[in-house]
């Protein structure tokens, strides 16, 4: 019987916009059996660990985490990358790209080291100015990193600082969000170069990339929008509007639903992707952070992070499950290989570590730093 995480609550909800108190001080063990009740609800079976590796970059430390799920030991370190914040991976997991908050002076962190027998004006010909690259007093770093070894294979400069980062599914391109800058960076991961810088809206903050790769999502905090990105010409398509100050997002796998989590406003809209138009609204209340599905697609968990509260919606039966969880729950990621949840804190150097059947805290990973946008990848 799973213990108990904190004060939990229940209650069957409507379509629409949600706005409901949720009782809290239920006795241990009708806890217990509702968390169950929950998940059998889920349609969640028994899962066998698989093989997964989990990457936490620290921010302020300038390392990354290489952790296994199946133990939950660090098994590795990335190290010398500056201020890391944002983390993607690859769909076929082989290239790590991490993001850099910190701006610097522009310069050449983009351009390999001259090889042995190339002249000089041979190499800066080949490297030279990027027309992609727009006119900028200060840049940052993305660092693509071999996953296999750790390894830093090239650092690419772009225009301003960098929140957060996301990757198609054929593993090509990365799209990075500058909050400071209003627009996107997009890096072709094959040619190692910036190839286009986009214009969304106020304030970008994190992008989601469809099964298919042909939408790329991503939200502007400063005007209450997503924008629709085209890969194919690298243009916004179209901006369609979410909850107040719109943050981290995550698709279905059928790329059919947008999960958004309007920090300013407490909620978090359930979106139709192809029309951009929002189709549920559920209250959850406080200032949100991290948002990630399960894998079924049933169930959504977001980070109350005001509330200190996780907090687990059942997208078919509505149901909504509270955990309590503090200090300010952060990032979120699910490896569902694992059947775990990572949940890092905003002010404690720490990864919660819960079972995504009940919530039952199964441990807690140290860190230094600040635990910011996690990737898991298969092995």
């Amino acid at each position: 019987m799973a213990k108990r995480a904190g004060a939990l609550g229940f209650q069957r909800l409507k379509s629409g916009r949600i706005n409901m108190p949720i009782k809290e001080g239920y006795l241990a063990m009708k806890t217990a059996l509702a968390v169950v009740i929950l998940a059998a609800a889920a349609g969640i079976g028994s899962v066998a660990a698989a093989a997964e590796t989990l990457y936490i970059p620290l921010g302020s430390a300038g390392e990354a985490l290489i952790i296994d799920t199946r133990s939950d030991e660090i098994v590795g370190r990335i190290q010398d990358i500056p201020d890391v914040h944002g983390l993607a991976a690859t769909a076929d997991g082989k290239l790590l790209i991490a993001a850099s908050l910190s701006e610097q002076e522009g310069g050449a962190g983009s351009i390999p080291d001259k090889p042995e027998g190339v002249a000089e004006d041979e190499h800066a010909g080949h490297h030279g100015a990027n027309p992609a690259m727009p006119e900028s007093d200060t840049v940052s770093i993305l660092s693509l990193i071999n996953a296999r070894t750790s390894q830093i294979m090239r650092r690419i400069e772009v225009p301003g600082a960098v929140h957060h980062v996301a990757t198609t599914p054929d593993s090509r391109f990365a799209i990075a969000t500058h909050p400071s800058s209003g627009q996107v960076s997009i890096v072709d991961l094959e040619r190692y170069a910036l190839v286009a810088t986009l214009a969304t809206g106020p304030a970008p903050n994190y992008a989601v990339v469809s099964p298919d790769g042909a939408r790329i999502f991503v939200s502007n905090a400063g005007n209450d929008t997503i924008s629709e990105i085209d890969p194919q010409r690298w243009i916004v398509r179209r901006n369609f509007v979410a909850g107040k100050s719109p943050e981290h997002m995550v698709l279905s796998q059928n790329g059919q639903r947008l999960y958004v989590a309007n920090v300013d406003d407490g909620t978090v809209s359930e979106i139709d992707a192809a029309e951009g138009v929002v189709m549920r609204t559920f209250e959850v209340g406080g200032r949100l952070h991290g948002i990630d599905l399960s894998e079924d697609g049933r169930r959504l968990f977001v980070s109350a992070r005001e509330r200190n509260e996780l907090v687990v919606m059942n997208l078919h039966t509505l149901e909504i499950f509270r955990a309590t969880l503090g200090p300010a729950p952060y990032h979120v990621a699910t490896a569902g290989g694992a059947g775990k949840l990572y949940v890092s804190s905003a002010e404690e150097p720490k990864i919660w570590v819960l079972d995504l059947q009940t919530l039952q805290r199964l441990a807690e990973i140290p860190i230094r730093g600040e635990g910011h946008q996690m990737a898991v990848t298969a092995r």
